[in-house]
């Protein structure tokens, strides 16, 4: 199973009248995260789109325990239980600073040409980044 840690600091603009993390925001979080973890690990989306693909959202869920508060600095775990195909899911469990569960998430992408628009298979490289994590060995 691929994991990796991001952290994200709640800025004052993603926050509501309360000083909680606004809920449409958790959305732009899980982009922030999904594209940094795979930067952590030496992969950058920027490479998707040299190879003329791209990976457009099929499906999100959110799951809302607590609110995230302005000034916050998040703890996001950043997951991909199964080795993609033409298409993945990335799940996030969100801790704020007292390490406790806030909110938890799922998005699936697809893997489409960039041309074409059909689904295609992930580029090589991005495979053998993650394939390391699914070795049984």
């Amino acid at each position: 199973m691929f994991s990796q840690t991001v952290h994200i600091r709640v800025r004052y603009g993603e926050t509501d009248q309360m000083g909680m993390v606004y809920y449409g925001n958790y959305a732009s979080y899980y982009e922030v995260a999904r594209v940094e973890a795979l930067r952590q690990v030496g992969f950058r989306y920027r490479e998707l789109e040299e190879e003329g693909v791209i990976m457009p959202v099929l499906e999100n869920h959110s799951r809302f325990i607590q609110p995230g508060l302005y000034d916050e600095l998040l703890t996001v775990k950043v997951m991909i239980k199964k080795l993609p195909g033409v298409r993945t899911t990335f799940n996030y469990e969100f801790l704020n600073e007292k390490n406790e569960l806030i909110h938890e998430g799922e998005t699936t992408l697809a893997f489409l040409d960039n041309q074409t628009r059909k689904p295609c298979r992930p580029p090589g490289r991005l495979m053998e980044v993650l394939k390391p994590y699914f070795d049984e060995g």
